[in-house]
């Protein structure tokens, strides 16, 4: 028996199908799309023998009734945040309220880094950084706009600055040139968010994960490891937890 994992974000559709028994972050097979290629993960997923179907959905009500169609179950799981699940608690003013993202990275964290406090920073259209304690609270966190958003906005809302993209190699710190020096800023304000979190929580590690991680990591003053897939980490680890007597 096989278990599909989906993760839903407000860009890509991140998806993994793991065997009942391997352990979180073990897949035999796994992918990513944008909205736009949708219907192409029907095809990956047929034949996979999936009899389970955890999906975390933030992208909207349009993307979950086209998932819905294109599960190979028809009645999947939807996953959403908790008070309390496989050791991590929830400490939320309405736990209910925080995006199930976010509660799926923050266990996923939590399951590969057991014991340690650690900042959870998930760099996608939208960045959230939030805190995990050393003995299992989600503690909170802040949402800003993603890299992506920060440079674009600043193209938009300004007459004489051009419209730019983040780039492979890391702008410097004093920029000599306009584009560089608005990458420089955008990416020290995310860095900036994630160590501001990461000394006040304090942590021992910062996960990185989504889309701009490749930019935002390397400009980390603190201790980093990214991790790609760690929303999928935590719906796995979710779907273990739910499982077991």
């Amino acid at each position: 028996m096989t278990m599909l994992l989906v993760d839903a974000g407000n860009t890509r559709v991140k998806w993994a199908i793991a065997h009942a028994d391997a352990a979180p972050g073990e897949w035999i097979a796994h992918g990513a799309v944008v909205h736009a290629e949708l219907d192409g993960v029907k095809d990956a997923w047929a034949g996979q023998g999936v009899a389970r179907a955890l999906v975390s959905n933030v992208a909207g009500s349009a993307i979950r009734e086209r998932l819905a169609a294109l599960l190979p179950l028809s009645t999947p799981e939807w996953f959403g945040a908790q008070p309390e699940l496989a050791g991590l608690r929830n400490r939320y003013r309405n736990p209910t309220q925080l995006g199930a993202d976010r509660f799926a990275a923050a266990l996923g964290a939590r399951t590969l880094m057991p014991g340690q406090a650690l900042v959870v920073a998930t760099c996608g259209t939208a960045t959230t950084v939030d805190g995990v304690s050393s003995d299992g609270d989600f503690v909170g966190g802040m949402i800003l706009p993603g890299l992506g958003l920060m440079l674009s906005s600043l193209a938009r809302g300004t007459a004489q600055l051009p419209d730019t993209s983040a780039q492979e190699n890391a702008p410097p710190t004093f920029a000599d040139n306009t584009q560089d020096a608005i990458r420089a800023g955008c990416v020290a304000a995310q860095a900036g968010a994630i160590e501001r979190a990461f000394a006040a929580l304090p942590a021992e590690l910062c996960i990185v994960s989504g889309g701009a991680a490749g930019h935002v990591a390397p400009a980390l003053s603190v201790p980093y490891r990214m991790l790609d897939n760690i929303v999928l980490v935590g719906l796995h680890a979710a779907a273990i937890a739910s499982t077991t007597p």
